[in-house]
């Protein structure tokens, strides 16, 4: 499945009380970074909402000047539903800062009802992308 990419530089304002990024705004990019990717693989952002974040979890601390790449793809489907996998990373160092999955939900706009998506998977293209399709299998499965 394609991967989608989006950038963003970490500025004063984007820190806690410790000086590094905030979790609740690294959690606000990568929620959308998982939505830009909804939205290409759907066709569209309509009727797109997020149903939950998962397994969000930091590798370490991001600094104030970091500019950060978020690089999200889908990795499981089902009827209505699917999951994006995030990964965000330094843009211009070989550092892994955080990872997490969004699970979206496709919705009838007037209805407000699940609707398939009609998103189908391809063949991974490596490992890695293997590893995440399985990581997302195993959440979906959760149910949560």
């Amino acid at each position: 499945m394609q991967q989608y990419e989006t950038s963003r530089l970490v500025k004063g304002e984007d820190l806690n009380h410790h000086g590094t990024l905030f979790a609740a705004r690294a959690a606000g990019w990568l929620i959308e970074a998982a939505f830009v990717a909804a939205g290409c693989a759907c066709g569209t952002s309509e009727g797109i909402v997020c149903r939950n974040l998962q397994n969000m979890s930091f590798q370490k601390p991001v600094q104030k000047g970091t500019i950060v790449r978020f690089l999200a793809r889908v990795a499981a489907v089902g009827t209505s539903s699917f999951t994006v996998m995030v990964r965000a990373e330094d843009a211009l160092l070989p550092t892994v800062y955080m990872e997490g999955a969004v699970i979206f939900v496709t919705i009838d706009g007037k209805t407000g009802r699940g609707r398939a998506h009609h998103i189908v998977l391809d063949e991974a293209e490596d490992e890695a992308e293997r590893e995440q399709r399985a990581l997302a299998d195993r959440l979906r499965a959760q149910k949560i």
